[in-house]
């Protein structure tokens, strides 16, 4: 999550200079949008991994219960 953080931080930075540097303003909205979509990429691997995790934790309950009835 701290990357997430980061990559928006630095995607805001990159507009706010679009904002003052006219001629390099496509340039740095280009760089900006490349950074909201590593957060997004991020972001998405952050929660696949917290899923994931979830469904070996409910698993691993399932079994435990199975085998503690037998």
């Amino acid at each position: 999550m701290e990357n997430v953080r980061r990559y928006r931080a630095l995607a805001s930075l990159c507009r706010q200079q679009a904002a003052y540097r006219p001629l390099q303003n496509w340039q740095l909205l280009g760089q900006a949008e490349h950074f909201e979509y590593l957060a997004e990429i991020a972001l998405k691997a952050h929660f696949e991994a917290c899923n994931a995790q979830r469904e070996e934790d409910q698993i691993a309950a399932a079994a435990w219960e199975t085998s503690a009835a037998a």
